[in-house]
């Protein structure tokens, strides 16, 4: 098998005579935003890992979370439940996308519920996940207007009894007290509502979700600050995880008091800011769905995002993404796609969600998915089927040429090619790690090798292309010259 990939492995260490020979400058004086890592959630196939076979769940945890075995996220989403599963059918929601909840019907407290997903986030600790997002879609269905964690077309308000915030967010700080108690998992971050502003949610009854009005976001989010300080928590509430980055800065598909996130939530002369309390920093959480094309649109609007943020002295973390059926240059979402094709795609998000946007964190949707291109890992039908497979893809190596070098509290520093930047070419971007080393991820979506010279001395050279044995492969190095191959992603490593 070796003979299969030795030669492009030594072209990566490129002699720095060679023609066309790229200049790469890094500033390290010009310091963007802090990073804090990258990470992805466990909606909704990791509820079904307890019926897989062992090995199958280590492999899974491994690919994940092993910075030896796999990309190292530091960033776990757990989805904390409404209660859906316990309704059966009468739920009206797909029943793989049915949760649980640790408050049940009679109004006692379970922590064994939601098991699979409370192991596996034992399997992320022991790997050395430090950060903890719970999110919700929907308030428990004993709280909700319609009795359901679907929305049920009932319109753009908060599907939540108005006597039942309170309750609401008590049930959010004693189920984040009882995961320590119980279980020994911190939940470092909460995010209360999901996708408040997508038009989706006026509808149902495809899964769990609510919309909910900037209004409602900020009296919630004040009781909840109260609960977690009733119960001596620390976790940090996230709001408002927008499903589009248009929704953020202006309004796209709804009205208003569902637009403007910004400058409606962290604007001291809005009625509805969430400024001051004791519980909420400065950030907000959005996805970054509907936002990819055409490409010069994509990268105005992260433009647009980050001066909004900048504006307000607010940090941004990009929750949540993946293919969706507007992506049209790789055949929009259906069907799982292991190959290059969707990774570059992917690759060129993250780069632009951090370079343009100043995402302080990255975070994929769905770690595990079917048949569509949603999941990083694919299981083919384990929900149902006990089959032992599992299957990665090279979006998920590629997000590791980001998520396995760029350490937590890494600055994101400037970069400059030789030549201009471009979205069918090369895109590079550069880090400086706490250790004092700098990384640079470089992408090559152009069919020609390109050689880079870098400004000091490469000490490890990783790519991740469609070759075999390419996912990460470390490759030889030749002082401060480096080959990047055809449609390829390769993290570079300097003193």
């Amino acid at each position: 098998m070796k003979k299969l990939y030795i030669l492009p492995l030594l072209l990566l260490a490129a002699s720095c005579s060679a023609p066309f020979t790229q200049s790469v400058e890094i500033d390290e004086s010009q310091e963007f935003q802090t990073i804090d890592g990258f990470g992805a959630s466990d909606a909704w196939t990791i509820q079904a890992t307890d019926q897989w076979p062992s090995e199958t769940v280590t492999k899974a945890a491994d690919l994940l979370f092993s910075h030896d075995k796999g990309i190292g996220l530091n960033i776990w989403r757990f989805n904390l439940g409404a209660g859906s599963a316990f309704q059966g059918d009468s739920a009206q929601i797909q029943p793989m996308t049915r949760t649980e909840s640790f408050l049940l019907p009679d109004g006692s407290w379970d922590f064994s519920k939601q098991k699979a997903q409370i192991d596996f986030m034992k399997e992320a600790q022991k790997r050395g996940v430090t950060t903890f997002v719970a999110f919700l879609n929907s308030p428990p269905v004993y709280f909700t207007q319609n009795g359901l964690a679907t929305n049920t077309g009932r319109g753009g308000t908060l599907n939540l009894k108005p006597e039942c915030y309170g309750q609401f967010a008590d049930y959010i700080a004693k189920s984040i007290k009882g995961l320590k108690e119980k279980h020994g998992i911190t939940i470092n971050y909460i995010c209360p509502v999901n996708e408040p502003d997508g038009h989706w949610n006026w509808q149902g009854p495809k899964q769990e979700g609510s919309p909910a009005t900037n209004a409602e976001i900020a009296k919630l989010t004040r009781l909840i600050d109260k609960a977690l300080t009733a119960e001596n928590l620390d976790t940090k509430i996230l709001v408002n995880e927008s499903s589009d980055y248009r929704a953020m800065v202006s309004t796209h598909q709804t009205g208003v008091d569902r637009g403007y996130a910004i400058q409606t939530l962290f604007n001291a002369d809005s009625a509805s800011n969430v400024l001051g309390l004791s519980h909420v920093e400065k950030m907000i959480a959005g996805h970054g769905y509907w936002t990819n094309t055409p490409l010069d649109y994509m990268r105005a609007m992260r433009e647009n995002l980050r001066d909004t943020l900048q504006k307000f002295s607010v940090k941004f973390w990009m929750t949540e993404q993946c293919v969706m059926s507007n992506d049209e240059e790789i055949g929009g979402g259906g069907g799982y796609d292991t190959t290059m094709k969707t990774a570059l795609y992917v690759a060129r998000w993250i780069h632009h969600d951090l370079v343009y946007a100043n995402a302080a964190s990255w975070q994929w949707w769905r770690a595990i998915g079917e048949d569509y291109k949603d999941g990083l890992l694919e299981d083919f039908g384990q929900e149902t089927i006990d089959n032992g497979k599992l299957y990665d893809s090279r979006l998920l190596w590629c997000l590791g040429n980001y998520s396995r070098y760029i350490k937590p509290n890494a600055k994101r520093i400037a970069i400059k090619l030789s030549v201009a930047e471009s979205p069918a070419g090369l895109m590079a971007s550069a880090f400086r790690n706490p250790d004092g080393s700098i990384v640079s991820v470089v992408i090559n979506y152009s069919d020609q090798e390109e050689i880079l010279k870098f400004p000091r001395k490469v000490n490890g050279i990783y790519l991740t292309n469609g070759d075999a044995g390419c996912k990460l492969q470390s490759c030889s190095t030749n002082g401060k010259c480096v080959s990047v191959p055809p449609k390829s992603v390769v993290t570079v490593v300097m003193d």
